[in-house]
């Protein structure tokens, strides 16, 4: 559950205190700001978990029109369930809320997800619906045994997008541990705010996505008799029942304190601080299309977002900077890496460690090719469960120290030459390359690079990282880690990590 926080000046961490500073009508200063930066984008990077928590708050509470929302995991712990209950508040206003869901994590109640998708301003829509809602255990099997790839292919984009005019994008699925409120284990991640000209093509990826016929509605994955589908309903007064369930669980100071409602209501007196923060320039929006390829080449095939990021690799000249919890190169993302290191330039690549990984088998697959990675020349990184730079990056390390949460990297971050930044979901790895679709903003801009590659830089320290190439770093993981991740490494799962 949410614990009390210390009132909070600085809402999005832009590097200021309000003060005294008269609030501002937030609606009108983003139309000024709108106007004043024709065909511009500006752009703000979330570092911190909790200021990407207050700024989606903020967004969801103060929509006028619209709400569009795309997520792989929205997990039912307390941020989950007190998203649902800010999007339902939202949709009780009148804003038209619609919601993609990946299928493979979704934890809902039946009841639950149904009764929200019976709100006359809510829609909601299950990706590729194999796996969880609406399916007996013997389909979920069934469709493994006969499509295997499309099984795996998932989701991975996460957007926020709020009457067609900002937008956040990047690593944090709608869960605890990734806005730093879970007890046992939380994720350095990154985030990006966006105004103005790129949005409206995160809508046009969004619009993709609820169109495809990937994307199922709720009622009908639980509609009908069959022995292939669950069949649930919900009558008038569960539903209501639902809707009172949520807004108690807001209510309630144990699990949304009094002080994160005002730091909420408090952010527009920061917004001259952020007109000042916000980098207005070009904003590139990469993303891939519904199915990530057409799956003739089976667990191959690339995507949109691949070429993407392989042509911003391709154009650098000087130093890359990389963030990914997952390090697995196919052999084509090899050659990619050998051919930029052999034009000079260097890089680097911060990624989990076996004491920190939340995925043993992707750490299998990194672990596996460890050692060719480093006679290519690239510098690797590996980040402790326990880093210095937590206690700067979480707010809330103090009243969590006790329970000393494992501190894990998520962030999906490419820097290039300090000249652009890729902020999004891609993982450096197989799956995010051929299988999922994955979403990211590149910001071209030397402020916000250079802000990024100095985080990256940061995160490298040795109080905060192992270098992969000096300090055996996997002799820090505990016995029973160590053996699972040597079961793992023997089983043939490279193409699905």
């Amino acid at each position: 559950m949410i614990r009390t926080l210390a009132p909070l000046a600085l809402l999005l961490s832009l590097g200021a205190v309000a003060g005294d500073a008269p609030p501002v009508d937030p609606r009108a200063f983003i139309d000024a700001e709108l106007l004043a930066h024709p065909a511009r984008t500006g752009s703000f990077v979330l570092d911190r978990g909790e200021q990407a928590l207050l700024a989606r708050a903020w967004l969801v509470d103060h929509a006028r029109r619209s709400i569009e929302v795309q997520y792989f995991i929205w997990s039912t712990d307390n941020i989950g369930i007190l998203a649902s209950e800010a999007l339902l508040r939202a949709a009780t206003r009148g804003v038209k809320v619609r919601v993609i869901v990946d299928d493979l994590m979704m934890d809902a109640p039946d009841k639950t997800l149904l009764a929200l998708a019976h709100h006359p301003n809510i829609d909601i829509r299950i990706y590729n619906p194999v796996h969880s809602v609406g399916v007996p255990w013997y389909r979920r099997l069934l469709n493994l045994l006969t499509n295997f790839r499309g099984s795996n292919q998932r989701m991975h984009d996460k957007t926020l997008i709020v009457d067609g005019e900002l937008a956040i994008t990047g690593g944090r699925n709608m869960a605890d541990e990734y806005f730093d409120y879970d007890h046992a284990y939380n994720f350095r991640d990154r985030d990006a705010l966006v105004i103005g000209a790129v949005v409206p093509q995160i809508r046009q990826s969004f619009e993709r996505f609820w169109n495809s016929r990937l994307s199922v509605p709720v009622e009908k994955l639980y509609s009908g008799f069959s022995l292939m589908r669950k069949h649930v309903t919900v009558k008038d007064a569960e539903v209501q029942q639902v809707y009172a369930g949520l807004g108690a669980y807001a209510a309630d100071r144990r699990n949304f304190a009094p002080e994160v409602h005002g730091a909420i209501d408090s952010i527009p007196a920061t917004f001259p601080t952020l007109a000042a923060a916000l980098a207005w320039g070009q904003v590139d929006f990469i993303s891939d299309v519904p199915g990530k390829n057409n799956g003739s080449a089976g667990l191959g095939g690339g995507g949109l977002t691949t070429a993407a990021l392989a042509t911003l690799l391709r154009g650098a000249q000087r130093e890359v900077l990389i963030q990914s919890p997952y390090l697995v190169l196919s052999d084509s993302a090899t050659e990619l890496f050998r051919a930029t290191l052999a034009r000079g330039v260097r890089v680097r690549i911060c990624t989990n460690s076996l004491a920190s990984t939340d995925n043993l088998q992707a750490f299998v697959g990194y672990r596996a090719q460890r050692r060719k990675l480093l006679r290519m020349g690239l510098d690797v990184y590996e980040y402790k469960p326990d880093p210095l730079i937590q206690r700067e990056v979480m707010q809330r390390y103090a009243a969590l120290r006790p329970e000393a949460p494992v501190f894990a990297l998520h962030a999906k971050t490419l820097v290039v030459d300090r000249a652009a930044v890729f902020v999004g979901t891609y993982n450096l790895d197989p799956r995010s390359e051929n299988l999922n679709t994955e979403v990211g903003v590149v910001i071209r801009d030397a402020g916000q690079a250079g802000a990024v590659a100095a985080a990256i830089e940061a995160d490298m320290q040795p109080a905060n990282s192992w270098n992969a190439a000096q300090d055996d770093p996997d002799r820090f993981a505990s016995r029973g880690k160590r053996l699972r991740a040597w079961f793992w490494g023997i089983m043939p799962i490279r193409p699905l990590l």
